[in-house]
C-alpha cells in the first residue's frame, strides 16, 4: 500500500471516530463542527460524567455504611454585618452535602460555578434560580444532565455587586431549597 493510501485510510478512520464522538456527546458541549471543538466538547462531557460518577459512588458508599433518615438542614447562617466583604477568590470552594442533594460551589475568575446533584424533583431548578437571584447572583449559563432519576445542575453565575455571602452560605442557601421541599 502506498503512503498516500495509508494516510487517506487514517484520515477516513479519524473522521468516522469524530462522527461517533459527536453523536455520543450532547450538542451543547460542541460549539462548532471542527475537530478541535468536537474533542474539546467531548473532554468537558467526560469530565462532567466523571463528577456524576464520583458523587453517585459516594452516595452509594454512604447508603451502605449507615442509612440515615432525611433530615432538613438548619437555615443558612446569618450574614455578619461587621464584615461587608463579598465572595472572595481566596475562599476557593465550599460544599454542602446531604442525603437529599450534594451542592458544590467554586470560584472561577469573577464567576461562581455551582454544581447540584440530586434526585429529579419537578420545579427544583426554578427554585434554585430564584434563590440565586434573591442572593444577588445572575445566572449566565445552566447545563442540566440527567441519568435515570439523578440530575446534575451546573450553573455559572455572576457575582452581583451587592452580594454579601460566603461560599458556604451560598451552598447552604441552595441546599435549603431541597429541605423546604421535603418539609
Amino acid at each position: 500500500m502506498s503512503h498516500i493510501a495509508v494516510e487517506r485510510n487514517r484520515r477516513r478512520q479519524m473522521n468516522e471516530h469524530l462522527k461517533v464522538l459527536r453523536s455520543l456527546t450532547p450538542c451543547f458541549y460542541i460549539k462548532r463542527g471542527d475537530q478541535a471543538s468536537i474533542i474539546g466538547g467531548v473532554i468537558e462531557f467526560i469530565k462532567e460524567l466523571h463528577q456524576v460518577l464520583e458523587v453517585l459512588e459516594s452516595k452509594k458508599r454512604r447508603k451502605s455504611v449507615s442509612p440515615s433518615p432525611r433530615t432538613p438542614l438548619p437555615p443558612p447562617a446569618t450574614f455578619n454585618q461587621a464584615d461587608h466583604s463579598p465572595l472572595k477568590e481566596e475562599v476557593g470552594a465550599a460544599s454542602c452535602n446531604s442525603s437529599v442533594a450534594d451542592v458544590q460551589v467554586k470560584i472561577s475568575g469573577s464567576n461562581v460555578n455551582l454544581r447540584v446533584i440530586c434526585h429529579r424533583i419537578p420545579g427544583q431548578v426554578s427554585k434554585i434560580i430564584s434563590v440565586l437571584e434573591r442572593l444577588s447572583f445572575e445566572v449566565l449559563h445552566l447545563n442540566i444532565s440527567s441519568m435515570d432519576d439523578t440530575v446534575l445542575y451546573h450553573f455559572v453565575v455572576k457575582i452581583g455587586l451587592e452580594c454579601q455571602l460566603s461560599l458556604e452560605e451560598l451552598a447552604m442557601g441552595v441546599q435549603q431549597t431541597f429541605c423546604d421541599q421535603k418539609l
